[in-house]
């Protein structure tokens, strides 16, 4: 007895092949899930895609190049191509670069790629996560994320750093000289941990090895992690957006993964390899050939890392060795009659680096902690309508850039003819006033910008047209504003200062103090958003004319200006 089953039947050879995939691994319901997410369509939501291509373009190209670098220090003669060092002695892994450079088809422009692809992934990411944080995405639920987004951006310069260090080329290997000088300096464990990376003392013969087994292996396989860990998130918790007409905590406005979404988003990785590919093509990066090899022993002068590395080469430059007579280098008498010597004058500017990646893991718990708000956040903050948190932002970005010009202090100096002391005065100044005033300036700013905002919500665009009522008075026409316009100047929330609060004891302690006072630093000095009566008393009192257009009742349906929406 036969017994028939009623079984899809695709048409075409593609509906063949998805329908034997899916019959076997099941795979339609998750494709129907992601296809079926929305995401808001911003400019700003971008730079994690950029982050996220340059990411898989520095994947592609360095397969290419693992085929043919020898990631080895013993000595060889180069014979390659390249006349200008051919009989010298170099390492291995110095000569299969050269040969990448002159010998390989295409390997100059795939070395370029990758270094500018990895130059484009930190840049990126380094841009999302300020666009994360001025707009208040981190806060809850997505601390975590921001957590993730943190070590993302930490192993972007793990990886930078163990990709272009070699021994006997001047630029990165006076880099590994500072590494191995800060490794040193650290008490006790110093020295081990130096023999330890390097194989021996300086340079050894094992650091290539391991920072090559670092960079093709441990780094790429926890970025890749990290980066499913962020997108898994991101699908958990929904996309943040933009306040605007029908946008709510609860619901994304926005177009479906597939197929507007995937088609854009594929588009886009073609532009953003496009653009790497002409700069890699026309613009030299690292050409290593003009600096070695060299004796790797002393550190020269002149030498500057990749950007996003230059924080730690400028805070060791900003710290003087000696103030007057006092020396930072101490010399602490053991019992045993030995002492340890403790070179201050390296350890303390790890201090300023720690402070700033230490922060920028914990600053969401530290914001909630100040502001007392555990509420969930789907709807993204303007910088203005957060003057305190900007400030902040603007500060620790001012201090970070004035960490990071000073690593290029001699260049400032020969460059523009100016005296190196006085280069290091000036940054050593900023280091110190450079966030104060940043912090209060932007703050001011944010707090003009609001009140401007107000302005513009109650008496509308100036016309430009001067019109006379039947009293004979004068008065400029202003233009009302349209829906958009409107909830993205009103949609903010009225945050006003929490004061201390008792404890369980009934007494105020000295931490709820210290809250308390920060808090009022975040609110005191506020611009109330507009509410509804102040917005139909400012229409019906009728003080400035109008234009017909633009602008509706305030909650009208704004269905009109949204693609999709997703409860």
């Amino acid at each position: 007895m036969s017994t028939t089953v009623n079984e899809f039947q695709p048409a075409t050879t593609t509906g063949r092949i998805a329908n034997f995939v899916d019959t076997r691994m099941g795979m339609s319901p998750i494709v129907k899930f992601f296809g079926r997410k929305i995401f808001p369509d911003h400019w700003t939501f971008m730079f994690g895609e950029v982050a996220l291509y340059s990411f898989v373009i520095l994947l592609l190209s360095g397969a290419f190049l693992t085929l043919f670098f020898d990631p080895s220090m013993s000595e060889v003669v180069y014979d390659g191509a390249y006349a200008p060092l051919r009989g010298i002695e170099m390492s291995a892994a110095y000569a299969s670069t050269l040969d990448i450079s002159f010998d390989v088809r295409g390997g100059l422009f795939m070395r370029q790629l990758h270094h500018w692809a990895a130059l484009m992934f930190v840049a990126a990411m380094s841009v999302h996560m300020l666009r994360v944080f001025f707009t208040g995405a981190f806060r809850r639920p997505r601390e975590l994320n921001w957590l993730v987004g943190c070590f993302l951006l930490m192993a972007g310069w793990a990886a930078g750093f163990t990709g272009y260090s070699l021994p006997d080329e001047v630029l990165s290997g006076n880099g590994l000289r500072i590494i191995d000088g800060i490794l040193k300096s650290l008490p006790l464990v110093g020295t081990y941990l130096s023999a330890f990376f390097f194989g021996g003392e300086f340079p050894g013969h094992s650091v290539i090895g391991r920072l090559y087994a670092l960079h093709i292996m441990i780094v790429p396989a926890a970025i890749l992690l990290l980066i499913g860990i962020h997108l898994f998130m991101v699908v958990v918790h929904k996309h943040t957006q933009y306040p605007g007409p029908g946008r709510t905590e609860d619901n994304v406005v926005g177009y479906p993964v597939g197929p507007v979404y995937a088609a854009k988003a594929g588009g886009f990785f073609f532009i953003v390899f496009g653009v790497l590919a002409l700069i890699a093509s026309t613009v030299t990066i690292n050409a290593n050939w003009n600096y070695g090899p060299y004796d790797p022993s002393p550190v020269q002068a002149g030498t500057q890392p990749d950007w996003y590395i230059g924080v730690f080469d400028g805070a060791l430059r900003l710290m003087p060795g000696m103030i007057g007579d006092y020396s930072f280098l101490w010399n602490i008498p053991m019992p045993w009659g030995s002492s340890v010597s403790l070179p201050m004058g390296v350890l303390v500017p790890l201090i300023p680096v720690g402070v700033l990646l230490v922060g920028m893991c914990t600053w969401p718990w530290i914001e909630r902690w100040i502001t007392k708000d555990n509420t969930e956040h789907h709807l993204l903050d303007r910088p203005r309508n957060a003057p305190a948190r900007t400030g902040i932002g603007v500060a620790a970005v001012v201090w970070y850039c004035v960490m990071w010009a000073a690593a290029s202090s001699d260049l400032i100096a020969t460059h523009f003819h100016l005296s190196l002391n006085d280069v290091l005065y000036v940054l050593r100044a900023l280091f110190f006033l450079g966030p104060v005033i940043a912090f209060i300036v932007t703050r001011r700013i944010c707090l003009s910008l609001q009140r401007k905002d107000r302005e513009l919500v109650l008496h509308g665009h100036e016309a430009g047209v001067i019109e006379m009522s039947p009293e004979g008075g004068f008065h400029e026409r202003h233009r009302q504003l349209t829906d958009y316009e409107l909830y993205r100047l009103v949609s903010f929330e009225d945050r006003r200062p929490v004061p201390a609060i008792p404890g369980r004891n009934g007494k105020v302690g000295t931490l709820e103090k210290a809250r308390a006072g920060l808090n009022r630093m975040f609110y005191q000095d506020r611009v109330a958003p507009v509410s509804r009566e102040e917005l139909v008393e400012a229409r019906t009192h009728g003080q400035h004319g109008h234009e017909d257009g633009g602008h509706h009742e305030l909650g009208a349906d704004p269905s009109s200006h949204n693609p999709k929406i997703d409860g």
